[in-house]
């Protein structure tokens, strides 16, 4: 099933000029793992708005063309009825955790979805367990750790069981560490979510490629409200260092980039004892 479908999309806040987003014609199948790239302030995020359904609902303007996610148009679908599908964890959790106990701000969407108290409970059990955070059950979320707020966060769009979770800057907030740890857990999350019989669709969207590099099915590149590509991540990531598109190409790969012809080098390192030993290989067998 197709998950996100968007054709000639447009988009201009009220009250600029510019459009933020320009002709998008954009297709995701249901369980791909795709990361949405591109230099600051090209259109990342509000494109991020547009698939739960804040564009236009929430975030006033002028949107044109087709948007469609689980065969839902969001320019017609209420925000909480495309909540019952898609969830999102926004850059700062503060914009989501609000009540006086992590709990109550996991069981708030179910609640809102007027589910029986048992149906509820369980709810709010599993989605605490899958992000590691049972601990935290009666905990404020004031007195959580950054790290914490976003597993929070998380837990809190798990328990309406989204079938597509979408992550704008989920490490904007935190350090190096911490990052790698969520960027793994968002991927055990999708793993364990997909052996329980489900097809998660995963979108996120970040400027830390390396962290993320391994999980991904796809990257897509943004610029000036533009896709500009569109493809398997090896590929884009190249293309985008021969065009010189400002994106975060991890500095292995740059090196990779810049000599694997020269060298004939194969396929990419992993490591940079990887890359190390690819290059006196190579200089051995040109000296």
């Amino acid at each position: 099933m197709t998950a996100v479908k968007l054709r000639k999309l447009c988009f201009r806040y009220a009250g600029s000029e510019k459009q933020a987003l320009t002709n998008i014609d954009l297709t995701i199948e249901e369980g791909e793992s795709v990361l949405i790239t591109g230099p600051s302030g090209c259109g990342k995020s509000t494109l991020a708005r547009v698939l739960m359904g804040l564009i236009p609902h929430s975030y006033p303007g002028e949107l044109e063309g087709e948007a469609y996610v689980f065969d839902m148009d969001v320019k017609n679908t209420p925000v909480s009825r495309i909540a019952t599908r898609c969830g999102i964890v926004f850059q700062n959790p503060d914009n989501q955790l609000f009540t006086f106990s992590v709990e109550d701000d996991v069981a708030f969407g179910p609640e809102n979805l007027a589910l029986p108290p048992d149906e509820i409970g369980r709810r709010v059990d599993e989605a605490l367990r899958l992000v590691g955070i049972e601990h935290l059950r009666h905990s404020s979320p004031n007195n959580l750790s950054g790290g914490e707020q976003q597993k929070a966060a998380i837990a809190s769009i798990l328990s309406m069981k989204p079938s597509l979770l979408i992550f704008d800057e989920p490490t904007s907030m935190l350090d190096p560490s911490s990052s790698a740890s969520l960027i793994e857990r968002i991927f055990e999350l999708k793993r364990s979510l997909d052996e329980a019989g489900g097809k998660t669709t995963v979108i996120i969207v970040e400027h830390r490629i390396d962290l993320l590099l391994k999980h991904l099915s796809r990257i897509i590149v943004i610029s000036e409200g533009r896709v500009v590509l569109d493809g398997e991540p090896l590929r884009v990531l190249e293309e985008s260092f021969r065009r010189g598109i400002p994106i975060n190409i991890p500095p292995m790969l740059q090196i990779y980039f810049r000599v694997k012809d020269r060298c004939g080098l194969e396929k990419p390192p992993t490591t940079v004892r990887e890359l190390i030993c690819m290059l006196g290989g190579s200089v051995s067998r040109d000296g």
